[in-house]
């Protein structure tokens, strides 16, 4: 049979569940899912497979008025991975009923060559009704060709974007291997995971200005693979937070990411943490490089 293969770019605004779409698109974890918005930074590449068709899917951080130089990164990563796509994906919070955020959005949209899905999400959590008059109101002026309604979270509707999808993608052969399903390297996943642990277990404790660095990724001889990664905060008051009384929270951040890694990697992993202040992280080059972002001034 013929191989199709294609890009989708998963845009929308923070906490929209596009990192969440990604994941069940694909099948198993590419991307972290935190409730803490803007939690997706760089742009990583999820890859499904549907039949003789590769789909790869961009998922994107959050789409919102940058104000900082990682926002501006963050937004500039987003518009990056719409370019050339062949589809489109807008991911709408389905509960939300004020859409005048969006706006902004839309309106980039307006005029762009690519085929344009609009995917209603967390349909699960509200009545049918509302989400068709959402539907109407961000779809009606016939900007968006199809529209989508789904769970990302509990899979409902998901099997059926992904067939459209598939059925979407041009002709022509699959960019990646059968058995890979992203583009991010381990080491990068890794420091991934562990940034996961630290919103799931601080919340609203910690912060945004926050960051894990990869420092080592050494596979030993008997096949694990050890890990040494610092965790970056802005300020010196945010320390004492990460590590916990006698260091208990920055331990259960590193055996709950540890225990996660192990299962992804299929091997047992020794992970090191340890935390690092600096103020002006958000300004250094080279971690924008580290995390997949382009230097924007």
């Amino acid at each position: 049979m013929t191989q199709h293969c294609g890009l989708v770019a998963v845009i929308g605004a923070p906490n929209a569940g596009k990192s969440t779409l990604v994941n069940a698109l694909v099948g198993q974890k590419v991307a972290i899912v935190s409730a803490k918005a803007q939690t997706t930074r760089a742009r990583l590449m999820g890859i499904a497979l549907e039949g003789e068709t590769q789909i790869i899917l961009a998922d994107t951080p959050g789409l919102f008025a940058p104000k900082r130089r990682l926002d501006r990164a963050m937004v500039a990563a987003a518009w990056e991975g719409a370019v050339e796509a062949d589809a489109i994906l807008l991911v709408v919070d389905g509960r939300k009923k004020k859409l005048d955020y969006l706006e902004p959005i839309l309106e980039n949209l307006k005029g762009r060559p690519e085929r344009k899905i609009l995917v209603l999400n967390k349909v699960d959590e509200v009545a049918k009704e509302p989400l068709l008059v959402t539907a109407q109101a961000l779809a009606g002026d016939g900007q968006f060709d199809e529209v989508f309604f789904i769970s990302a979270l509990t899979g409902d509707g998901v099997a059926e974007l992904k067939t459209r999808l598939a059925a979407l993608m041009p002709e022509g052969p699959w960019h990646y291997p059968e058995d890979q399903v992203s583009d991010a390297s381990e080491r990068l996943l890794a420091c991934e995971i562990t940034r996961e642990q630290l919103y799931r277990q601080l919340h609203d404790e910690l912060p945004y200005d926050s960051i894990v660095r990869p420092e080592s990724y050494t596979v030993r001889k008997d096949g694990s693979v050890e890990i040494h990664q610092q965790i970056v905060i802005a300020k010196d008051s945010q320390k004492g937070i990460v590590l916990g009384k006698g260091g208990s929270k920055l331990k259960a951040i590193g055996e709950a990411a540890r225990k996660e890694l192990a299962e992804i990697l299929g091997t047992k992993v020794h992970l090191f943490l340890h935390v690092k202040v600096d103020e002006r992280w958000e300004d250094d080059k080279e971690i924008y490089e580290e995390i997949g972002l382009e230097w924007v001034r």
